[in-house]
């Protein structure tokens, strides 16, 4: 595993990547999330799981609460990656924090990506529902709410050294989200595919479509069992089409 960027964590390197794959976590969640992705899509892709400050191997550091302070130093610690063709996944908040990497990207001259994959995100022109901000609510309201998400396990209450250490950090990443506010710039011209989950209760699938309005380069929806957490219980089938879609790039020869 390398570690010598601590904001990228790469479980199998590849010595000349075809392309490279940028994955970004949830809200809450880390590079682990992606632990298993290295082997089931193709060897001649590297994937790199986006760690930013707050968790895991970074959990001594201060995680970001707004979208314009994690960008430009998001940015120039991938920068040296970008040396190979790649593309992003992002799920729910990571797809919005790839889609805003990507046009700070452009605005500051930076290559773009091939391919825009965003998974289990509302666009961001559509706004969020009426309700309370997550960031705002106080530990016992707002570990309620996560658990509704169903991505985190209920047994979490009965670890009070866990919850003292997630809860700051699931704050400020819903702080990001809840704080976002969207600016329209010109379509991106790299292709944007969209994954969303057939029962997810917070994505519909005409909010899903309405990504097509972000690119000039083409669009795709692909719907997968599950509900917001697709990206674990339906993650075979998840991992095929993203497979599939990598091995029709040219990437770099």
């Amino acid at each position: 595993m390398s570690t010598e960027n601590p904001w990228v964590v790469r479980r199998r390197m590849v010595a000349q990547p075809r392309l490279r794959l940028f994955c970004f976590p949830y809200a809450g969640g880390g590079a682990t999330v992606y632990r298993d992705w290295p082997r089931l899509v193709p060897p001649d892709v590297e994937v790199c799981a986006v760690q930013p400050p707050g968790r895991e191997s970074r959990l001594g550091e201060d995680a970001y609460s707004r979208m314009q302070d994690l960008l430009p130093p998001l940015a120039g610690a991938l920068g040296e990656l970008l040396d190979a063709p790649y593309v992003t996944f992002g799920h729910s908040l990571g797809g919005l924090v790839s889609f805003e990497l990507a046009r700070y990207l452009r605005r500051t001259g930076g290559p773009l990506p091939q391919h825009l994959l965003v998974s289990g995100r509302r666009p961001p022109h559509v706004t969020s529902e009426e309700r309370e901000p997550m960031h705002k609510m106080d530990d016992d309201r707002l570990l309620d709410a996560v658990l509704e998400l169903n991505g985190t396990s209920p047994e979490i209450r009965e670890h009070p050294e866990l919850l003292e250490l997630a809860l700051p950090l699931l704050r400020a990443d819903f702080a990001i989200s809840e704080t976002y506010e969207y600016t329209p710039e010109a379509p991106l011209p790299c292709p944007i595919t969209a994954f969303s989950g057939a029962a997810d209760p917070h994505v519909s699938r005409s909010e899903a479509q309405d990504w097509a309005q972000h690119t000039s380069g083409g669009f795709e929806l692909r719907m997968l069992p599950g509900d917001h957490f697709f990206l674990t219980t339906a993650q075979e089938q998840l991992l095929a089409d993203i497979s599939q879609l990598l091995s029709g790039l040219p990437g770099q020869r």
